[in-house]
């Protein structure tokens, strides 16, 4: 994972959702389909993602902020303009039977799903796919947001902390968690998606979706890897990262 990704994940997570169906599409076997379903993120006002993307409108003057009485300067004009943030739309994808039945949902995990209000609205939601039979699989490539709250009621060991993280949750006669720590100091994994019962599980590789994310957006061309992060690595992996940089002459 390349953290320097993260401040642009809206694009990212759209692009490696897009990415995923087409390898998952390519690997399913038959009777089984992935399609790219969508929802409406829910977020604070606080949050720094909400304020990305904002819509300008126009408004008559007598909508304007009564605020606006209380000092600052304020121009006489026929209308003025108020940016309106759109609400951020979230992708996943969902893998479905001929008949429709929904058998695995595949998350990339955004801050949205780790912070409040959206974090709870998500819990509900993943428990109402597992106790509806469906798998869940989550993966976790942005360090924003509370990781340890989204997991809960199960806990990670403190040998397997990571930055990153993939969580397969599986349901029916073998229901159970499963965690994949992933280090930024190595590839991402070869993960296993569970289907029907009788289905082995099929593996998605992480890393070649990744390359093509990062290719395909141009990120090459506008990423300043010798500007500081806005959420600093730590420890081990912030001297790896600062070695790794400096060879390359970024640092």
């Amino acid at each position: 994972m390349d953290p320097y990704l993260e401040p642009h994940w809206l694009d990212v997570h759209s692009a490696l959702v897009a990415e995923a169906r087409r390898a998952l599409n390519r690997l399913l076997p038959a009777g089984l389909v992935a399609r790219v379903e969508e929802r409406v993120a829910i977020e604070s006002n606080e949050d720094v993602f909400q304020r990305i993307g904002p819509d300008v409108r126009v408004f008559s003057p007598s909508t304007a902020d009564p605020s606006e009485d209380a000092g600052g300067t304020v121009i006489e004009a026929p209308y003025k303009l108020v940016v309106e943030l759109d609400p951020i739309v979230e992708r996943y994808i969902r893998i479905i039977d001929d008949a429709g039945q929904l058998i695995t949902v595949v998350e990339f995990i955004s801050p949205t799903n780790k912070r409040q209000p959206g974090l709870d609205d998500y819990r509900k939601k993943r428990a109402a796919l597992l106790s509806g039979g469906v798998h869940v699989v989550e993966i976790d490539l942005v360090r924003a947001g509370n990781w340890r709250a989204l997991m809960r009621p199960e806990v990670c060991p403190p040998e397997a902390v990571s930055p990153y993280r993939v969580t397969i949750r599986t349901s029916g006669a073998h229901a159970g968690g499963y965690l994949f720590p992933v280090s930024l100091r190595e590839p991402l994994l070869e993960i296993p998606i569970p289907l029907r019962p009788s289905d082995k599980p099929m593996r998605l590789m992480l890393q070649p979706l990744l390359a093509s994310v990062y290719e395909d957006g141009r990120y090459e061309r506008t990423l300043d890897y010798r500007l500081p992060l806005e959420q600093p690595l730590e420890g081990e992996d912030a001297a790896w990262a600062d070695s790794l940089l400096r060879a390359v002459g970024q640092h």
